[in-house]
């Protein structure tokens, strides 16, 4: 497997990254280990997950999986969506990242997180609190990197000049959904980040598997994503994707 520098970073990383969302929802245990173990074959070192996947299990089978030789790959995780129901378990407000990385530490059973993820863009934060907030994270060796996903190109480079302007650790990637069916980043998100040096770690490169051969016009598996995940069906819903998938694969 090919590893390249993660942007600016001198961090080498897979040029695939492997996402963690199914541990601990549709992969169980076994399968989550089947996969791991046959990423790792293909010499795979770059492992993504969050902490609202499956409500947190994919951390914790990623942590255990892990378990031996944590040194050996680079772990992303994000903070950002609700966690809980109390009000403030949710944003990207000092409040909760903190309590949200540590959480994620907790459940990873690691001292340090490689790659943090502002999983969105908060409207309701000032971003000064948030990005002193992750600076902080990073001094206390809690992040080694902070990154950001889903966020607008311009929410990407106000969010570099603040942390140029306070001394703080910049987002050194960005994470934004990019296929061959959703390519918005094309327009400003990856050219930006081409002039920054801020690297692209894409997600849903195969429309939840859309793109993968199994479906089309006159293909609906009974099984997969795409069919028992309520929020791959919304976002692929456009029969034009399934004419499209139908030429594309």
């Amino acid at each position: 497997m090919e590893l390249r520098f993660l942007g600016k970073t001198g961090v080498k990383v897979s040029r695939l990254a492997f996402g963690c969302m199914s541990f601990g929802g549709d992969a169980d245990a076994h399968a989550a280990a089947a996969l791991y173990g046959a990423a790792r074959d293909a010499g795979i070192n770059f492992f993504d997950t969050a902490d609202v996947y499956n409500e947190g299990r994919s951390e914790e089978l990623l942590g255990r999986l892990s378990a031996g030789h944590a040194d050996e790959i680079v772990v992303a995780t994000k903070a950002y969506f609700p966690t809980g129901a109390d009000a403030n378990a949710r944003g990207a407000s000092r409040y909760h990242l903190v309590r949200a990385c540590e959480a994620s530490l907790r459940r990873l059973g690691r001292e340090r997180v490689d790659l943090f993820y502002l999983h969105r863009f908060d409207d309701a934060t000032d971003l000064g609190e948030t990005l002193r907030a992750v600076e902080d994270l990073v001094r206390s060796g809690k992040i080694l990197y902070p990154a950001c996903s889903n966020y607008a190109a311009w929410q990407v480079a106000h969010a570099l000049g603040v942390a140029a302007r306070e001394g703080y650790a910049p987002l050194v990637a960005v994470q934004p959904m990019y296929n061959l069916l959703k390519r918005q980043a094309e327009v400003e998100l990856l050219p930006m980040a081409q002039a920054l040096g801020v690297a692209v770690v894409t997600y849903s490169p195969t429309a939840g598997g859309l793109l993968t051969g199994k479906w089309g016009a006159a293909k609906r598996p009974e099984s997969g994503r795409m069919t028992s995940n309520a929020m791959y069906q919304t976002r692929y819903a456009d029969p034009a994707h399934l004419v499209a998938a139908d030429g594309l694969c």
